[in-house]
């Protein structure tokens, strides 16, 4: 088993940015959301139990799964929600173990949205969070999926508190600033960490 860097952040605070500069330098990502987008591909099971349980509305005209309008049903409803995490999350779990145990580097970046949430810290070696102050996070969000406030403004409630993600935090990168005029100083506080990690897994070997 790798070397495991938990990255996690609220929505909208630049983790698939992030993600990619680690990716940049050759460190293999496992994404918690294409994972979950994995076992709910057009044809599996867990897609015809999600149709079955919320009705045709939450497919595309494809066949597959209309991830906006499931986002809408579930969260305007607890029931619903804690429905589809009991049914969806073992097999998240399961798959990316599995994908765990096929890294050859020493070091994996897992991506995980609801890492504190759901409480996958146990799984990691070290916890990067990414910090964006909440207005932040709102307005990028908003122009990022094209969703109304009050959607997002419902999942960032949905999430753990800042203070309480940074509490779980052994490395944390802000990510206040627009991209083009903070590009470079991401760049090298990936580059400073990709060297930490690489030295504290290979720690873990010996």
């Amino acid at each position: 088993m790798p070397y495991i860097i938990g990255l996690t952040g609220g929505i909208g605070s630049g983790k698939s940015t992030i993600a990619e500069m680690f990716q940049q330098l050759g460190v293999p990502l496992i994404d918690a959301d294409i994972v979950a987008r994995q076992v709910v591909e057009k044809g599996s099971p867990l897609l015809d139990k999600i149709a079955a349980k919320f009705g045709k509305t939450i497919l595309t005209e494809q066949g597959e799964l209309n991830r906006a309008a499931l986002r809408q049903r579930i969260f305007h409803s607890d029931q619903d929600k804690q429905w589809l995490n009991n049914l969806l999350h073992p097999a998240i779990r399961q798959e990316m173990l599995a994908q765990f145990e096929q890294i050859q580097a020493p070091y994996v970046l897992w991506v995980v949205p609801l890492l504190i949430e759901n409480r996958l810290t146990d799984f990691c070696d070290r916890v990067l969070v990414i910090d964006v102050l909440p207005e932040i996070q709102l307005e990028r969000a908003v122009q990022r999926d094209q969703s109304n406030a009050d959607t997002i403004k419902n999942i960032i409630a949905s999430q753990v508190e800042r203070p309480t993600r940074l509490a779980y935090a052994d490395d944390v990168i802000e990510n206040n600033l627009p991209l083009i005029q903070n590009s470079e100083h991401l760049r090298q506080q990936v580059q400073q960490l990709h060297q930490r990690y690489q030295q504290l897994a290979q720690q873990k070997e010996h």
